[in-house]
């Protein structure tokens, strides 16, 4: 087994560590790419080549230690070799979700004062263009696909060749330079801006050192061991914590081979050409493939769905006994696995936000290794993992090893408190903003905002935000996160706000999944346009209260859903309902939807609606539209009084 802590204290920054894996191991495959159909690979001399000519030519165009290098796009070989580069010279990464908008992107550029963006290709170049002088940091914009940008003539354009170019006429003046400038790092310095989930306001910048980031890696390996024969496909953005650990942290410490799918419509498709030995899905992921295999068990012929059906309620039954079924390997998982790409699978993981019980156990009962981990940006990812032999979906397990710190502040009579951590390897504060720094930490300790407990074998249960848990006015408490989770099993529910704080009874707006919905429409002959259209069919209205009736049936009477509508539009990160890594503000729910909340509540069985808006080709379109409420609890009083 590998030394990691050894290795990390032998090689305390990312540019140390890339260097000794080619110096060590430069002829072995780092990295792969998915382009034009085909896989690109990319051994750790071509990597160490690519960081190296980055880096000088940042100095060759002025950068220097302290500035910071902004970078957008993709996954891409060139985003991991451009965040090292910037490391190289004692600069600052700030990675930025591809998915941003301009005015995001400007907040980030202004408050992090970058002085270049390695921007991906043409479509983050006009984000990037279109803010004109309202970037004034930014003087150099580097693009690796040279597509569509021939039109262009702005000073600031670079492709990433060029670039890497003036590298090369660098070191050729001096070919010392670069080696000096990776002595010269050190591990206690900031290397990269982390942006924050950002579920009320802008995103913080949580200040990152290379050398904790290694160090809280080998922590991490510790509990779940991986070296150079490990496959990885990255498909989680790069500017969430969790994939900077994984791609870039681990990847380097342990040399796992990291894969770039060609763009997100084939990612699934790639991922099963590698069939990797580790997954990190965010939630969103596994609900959606979870979705993805019930929909196409619904177009199956009905042997076939009986099989399917008969394979999974024994999977699940000696999932619950501790045991695995020979029966529902042989009708469905074997092949269902094959099928996902999962055939090689060592070890799962889920983190980012609560995966609800029931898709955990779904993937669980398939043969899928999941394991739940829990953490924050600030604490550089996750420090709490399932243990292989004692993982229960209702917890994010314990902590990764002794020095990870976990306590319960502020605890009520059930034990539920704040979640409060340490470790030796925490972030450094947060970015110009030392005031906010000093108020999320007591001693040392990080306030994490998060309501828990620990269960009788000491595993850690996280319940909601404690600024989302909520009481009805009758006074009975509930998590709305979770009740959500269990509404987002169903393969037609791709998004849900469950409401009630302070109200007599939980009613919930729900998003359909249309890829699903739509197909089962179809199927059933139900004519419809657009989303608005098939989200305020009657049928579909039918569909989906039997979905909400039974997730009622599993919960205690005060917890249930006794209103719901079909929302007309899916919820939206650009229209700052869901942040990047697609948490639910609920904030900026109550305040765009507080018309709809208060008719629900008011006793409308019908809600008119004449609104704005906007598909993802950017056309928007004026709309009216009838929501219905589905008042659940007047359906059972009357069944009960025809009864």
């Amino acid at each position: 087994m590998i030394d990691y802590a050894a290795r990390a204290a032998k090689a305390d920054t990312f540019p140390k560590m890339l260097r000794l894996n080619a110096k060590e191991h430069g002829r072995e495959i780092a990295l792969r790419e998915k382009d034009f159909g085909l896989w690109r690979t990319f051994t750790w001399n071509d990597y160490q080549a690519r960081v190296h000519d980055f880096a000088l030519g940042m100095i060759e165009l002025g950068l220097k230690r302290g500035d910071v290098v902004a970078i957008i796009g993709d996954n891409r070989p060139d985003w991991v070799a451009a965040e090292v580069a910037a490391h190289a010279i004692g600069a600052m990464s700030l990675g930025m979700y591809r998915e941003s908008l301009g005015e995001e992107v400007k907040y980030l550029l202004t408050y992090g004062e970058a002085k270049i963006v390695f921007a991906e290709d043409e479509e983050q170049v006009d984000k990037l263009l279109e803010l004109g002088e309202a970037i004034p940091s930014v003087r150099h914009i580097v693009y690796s696909d040279p597509r569509g940008m021939r039109k262009y003539d702005d000073p600031r354009l670079m492709e990433a060749n060029q670039i890497a170019a003036l590298g090369q006429k660098r070191a050729a003046r001096e070919p010392q330079l670069y080696d000096q400038m990776v002595d010269a790092t050190k591990g206690e310095d900031v290397a990269i801006l982390c942006t924050t989930s950002g579920t009320t306001a802008n995103p913080k910048l949580a200040m990152l050192a290379a050398g904790r980031v290694l160090n809280h890696c080998a922590t991490y390996l510790s509990a779940d061991p991986k070296d150079h024969t490990d496959e990885y496909v990255s498909v989680l953005p790069l500017p969430w914590i969790m994939e900077q650990v994984y791609a870039m942290g681990k990847g380097l410490l342990s040399r796992m081979k990291i894969n770039f799918v060609e763009q997100p419509d084939t990612m699934m498709n790639d991922f099963r050409e590698i069939a990797p030995t580790f997954v990190l899905f965010a939630p969103r992921i596994w609900e959606g493939i979870a979705a993805d295999v019930r929909a196409r068990v619904m177009d199956a012929s009905a042997m076939k769905q009986s099989l399917y059906e008969m394979g999974m309620k024994s999977g699940l039954r000696a999932l619950d006994a501790g045991k695995k079924s020979a029966v529902a390997e042989t009708l469905v998982f074997r092949a269902l696995r094959d099928r996902l790409g999962f055939t090689r699978l060592r070890s799962a993981a889920t983190g980012g936000a609560a995966l609800g019980p029931d898709t955990f156990k779904f993937f669980r009962a398939m043969g899928v290794p999941l394991r739940t981990l829990y953490g924050q940006t600030e604490l550089l990812g996750a420090y709490t993992l399932h243990r292989p032999d004692a993982v229960n979906p209702d917890t994010t397990g314990v902590p990764m090893d002794d020095t990870i710190e976990i306590r319960v502040d502020n605890a009520d009579a059930n034990g539920v408190g704040e979640i409060v951590v340490r470790h030796p390897n925490m972030f450094l504060g947060y970015y110009k903003n030392p005031e906010t720094s000093a108020a999320d930490m007591r001693d040392g300790w990080l306030l994490s905002g998060d309501a828990g407990y620990f269960n009788d074998d000491q595993q850690l249960v996280v319940i909601d935000r404690i600024k989302d848990m909520a009481e009805t006015a009758r006074g009975d408490r509930f998590s709305p996160q979770y009740i959500e989770n269990k509404l987002k099993f169903s393969p037609y529910v791709a998004e849900t706000v469950v409401l009630g704080d302070g109200r007599d009874y939980l009613a919930a707006m729900i998003c359909i999944r249309f890829s699903i919905v739509s197909k089962w429409a179809e199927k059933n002959r139900i004519s419809f346009t657009t989303y608005t259209d098939l989200s305020s069919r009657p049928e579909v209205y039918e569909l989906l209260r039997k979905e909400v009736e039974a997730v009622n049936a599993t919960l205690p009477p005060a917890q249930r859903i006794r209103k719901f509508l079909l929302l007309y539009k899916e919820l939206d990160a650009d229209d700052g309902e869901l942040t990047r890594t697609r948490k639910v503000r609920r904030s900026v729910i109550n305040e765009k939807y507080a018309t709809i909340i208060d008719a629900i509540y008011g006793g409308k069985k019908d809600i008119d609606i004449d609104t704005v808006i906007k598909f993802q080709d950017g056309t928007t379109q004026r709309i009216r539209t009838t929501l219905e409420v589905v008042d659940l609890g007047a359906a059972r009083a009357t069944a009960e009084a025809a009864e």
